[in-house]
């Protein structure tokens, strides 16, 4: 269902049938991966003009992978990583 990149990749699905007889698939809810299992391999200080796609390309080697820096950080909206410069974004060891 998803490209084997998505953080949804390796959700299970599960099926909902409706008052009228629908069928609905629908992918399960994600859980961010606990902390003491992410390895860490680097830490990033924020500069003015960064955004959490260009982190991402520099040190994961693709743009599209920001969500693992997002987990990395326990941060639910993207843009907090980058909103205040000098703030420090932890990387995660690439596992594509």
């Amino acid at each position: 269902m998803f490209d084997y990149t998505s953080r949804y990749a390796n959700l299970e699905t599960a099926t909902l049938t409706t008052a009228d007889g629908r069928i609905v698939t629908y992918v399960r809810r994600r859980f961010l991966p606990p902390l003491d299992t992410q390895q860490i391999v680097a830490e990033v200080t924020v500069s003015d003009p960064d955004r959490l796609d260009l982190i991402t390309a520099r040190t994961i080697g693709a743009a599209e992978q920001f969500w693992r820096i997002g987990d990395a950080n326990v941060a639910l909206n993207p843009f907090d990583l980058t909103a205040t410069p000098g703030d420090r974004v932890r990387i995660p060891a690439p596992s594509i």
